[in-house]
């Protein structure tokens, strides 16, 4: 006798978009998760909640604060949880791509050491929310287009 049973929610049944927003949204968890730990992130005594006193470097390289990672991981939240549609994904990585673009801008015209700088942010920050920015809005783009023509056949 023929199964009939269709396939669950997982990974093989979703659009390309979910799986791109999903991986993104999985990578923001890992980065959040990796800035609350000594040795990945440099200099961890000196982290603080946020502002440019924190002087803490994930991976020595981007400078963090605490409430930089709880964005990180916040951002990963609403990947993962937006990657259970295909329209979510496109959302998340449509409007994120943008969030990050608007930072990017803020990094450049805010001074490094200002209270206005209170993520913080840095040049490798800035330099990293640009390719975020050109990555999220370029899969969105890029993978709606595909679900659109395989959902309509």
């Amino acid at each position: 006798m023929a199964s009939t049973h269709s396939p669950g929610p997982g990974v093989a049944s979703r659009t390309n978009i979910q799986k791109a927003a999903l991986a993104v949204g999985a990578v923001f968890l890992l980065v959040g998760v990796l800035g609350f730990i000594p040795g990945v992130t440099t200099d961890f005594g000196e982290l603080s909640f946020a502002g440019p006193e924190s002087h803490a470097h994930l991976l020595g390289i981007f400078q963090v604060s605490i409430l930089h990672n709880i964005v990180h991981l916040l951002f990963g939240i609403a990947g993962v949880t937006m990657a259970k549609t295909a329209a979510g994904a496109y959302n998340f990585l449509l409007w994120g791509g943008i969030i990050y673009a608007v930072l990017f801008v803020y990094g450049l015209v805010v001074p490094e050491e200002s209270s206005a700088n209170f993520v913080p942010l840095n040049l490798a920050d800035d330099l990293l929310h640009l390719v975020l920015a050109l990555g999220m809005i370029g899969l969105a783009f890029a993978l709606k287009d595909k679900h659109r023509t395989v959902r309509g056949r």
